[in-house]
């Protein structure tokens, strides 16, 4: 398994800062990532992709409408431990 920050050198500004804001506020939709990190909702898309292809972000169709998907981190990488903001 890759060391985490190493996982995280690559991705850029925008997936890093998805990635903080979906460890500090928990699983959400991509709609309120994008209100959360007042991203566009295309960069928030980008960088979802981005941490999906790391591995590093787990997507599930929300239940209360199956129209959106939730993602969170894997926990995995939870338990791993993330880079500090700085990194």
């Amino acid at each position: 398994m890759t060391h985490a920050p190493e996982r995280f050198y690559d991705l850029p500004p925008s997936a890093k800062l998805v990635l903080k804001v979906l460890q500090v506020e928990g699983a959400m939709t991509q709609g309120r990532i994008a209100t959360e990190t007042r991203l566009s909702k295309r960069t928030v898309r980008y960088a979802l992709e981005n941490l999906r292809d790391a591995d590093v972000v787990h997507k599930r169709v929300c239940f209360r409408d199956a129209r959106k998907s939730i993602y969170s981190i894997h926990d995995s990488i939870a338990s791993d431990g993330l880079p500090a903001t700085g990194d």
